[in-house]
């Protein structure tokens, strides 16, 4: 019986591991805008406005409790989730409270990034 309990508590604080991973708002962002697939960091700075080293701060979080991965090609480190439902938690919570979020890659910005700058000499 004990074991069973031990097992138990190991299953939750894994689920809270998520859920604190969630509680900061910078990294909501971020994910929201992993949803359409991968992004550099310069990317992620254009569309958020943070700084390149508070965005590479939130990743290295993120990457280090197994939510996004990273690539490298060049000079540019791109960035995607690992398991799609962490999206599904993040509607949930959007539900739930009733406030959803804009979607930021709706939003125009200059980004010199291999990302963007593919889509500007195709679109």
């Amino acid at each position: 019986m004990l074991d069973e309990r031990i097992r138990n508590t190991a299953a939750l604080d894994e689920q809270a591991q998520v859920f604190k991973l969630l509680t900061h708002p910078a990294r909501i962002a971020i994910l929201n805008l992993l949803r359409d697939g991968e992004h550099c960091v310069c990317h992620l700075e254009a569309y958020l406005g943070f700084r390149q080293s508070y965005i590479s701060q939130q990743l290295a979080v993120m990457r280090e409790a197994g939510i996004i991965q990273d690539r490298r090609d060049g000079w540019n480190i791109f960035y995607r989730a690992v398991n799609p439902k962490i999206y599904a938690v993040l509607d949930a919570i959007q539900e739930f409270t009733g406030r959803p979020v804009d979607q930021p890659n709706d939003i125009d910005v200059i980004c010199n990034c291999p990302h963007c700058s593919a889509k500007k000499n195709n679109g």
